[in-house]
């Protein structure tokens, strides 16, 4: 999950071009959230401990608040290389601000298996060599 996390913040920033798996956008939104958790523990917990407990609501506030505008982003590439994965275009993305039914379509793009082989946006990321690669070396008895 970290490797995954890692490749969409760091190696990936900015990067709008080519494809993302589905394994790469969804760890990265996991890691997103247990992130988000974290900090919201961290911030019930300082209230608890603390006579201050404004300031403790105000400090976790402001970390979700910062970490947010860090990944924002990395957010918005990981979700436009999957949906290039999907063939779409990048922009349909936007659907989602539809009320109702447009987040609803774009999960249900989100959960949809990838294009198989190359496709307008790229080299297929889920070819047999990648997937060997992921699973690692397994020795055959």
């Amino acid at each position: 999950m970290i490797e995954w996390y890692k490749k969409a913040v760091f190696e990936n920033y900015a990067d709008f071009t080519g494809r993302a798996r589905r394994s790469e956008y969804w760890y990265f939104r996991l890691a997103t959230t247990v992130i988000f958790l974290l900090f919201i523990i961290l911030g019930v917990v300082v209230y608890a401990t603390t006579s201050n407990g404004p300031l403790a609501v105000g400090l976790a506030c402001g970390l979700l608040v910062l970490y947010s505008l860090l990944t924002l982003i990395p957010s918005l590439s990981v979700s436009v290389r999957r949906m290039h994965d999907i063939g779409k275009s990048g922009w349909t993305i936007l659907v989602s601000m539809i009320p109702l039914v447009g987040p609803i379509w774009i999960l249900v793009l989100l959960f949809t298996e990838g294009d198989s082989g190359e496709n307008y946006y790229g080299a297929d990321p889920k070819s047999e060599v990648e997937e060997i690669n992921e699973i690692g070396n397994v020795e055959l008895q």
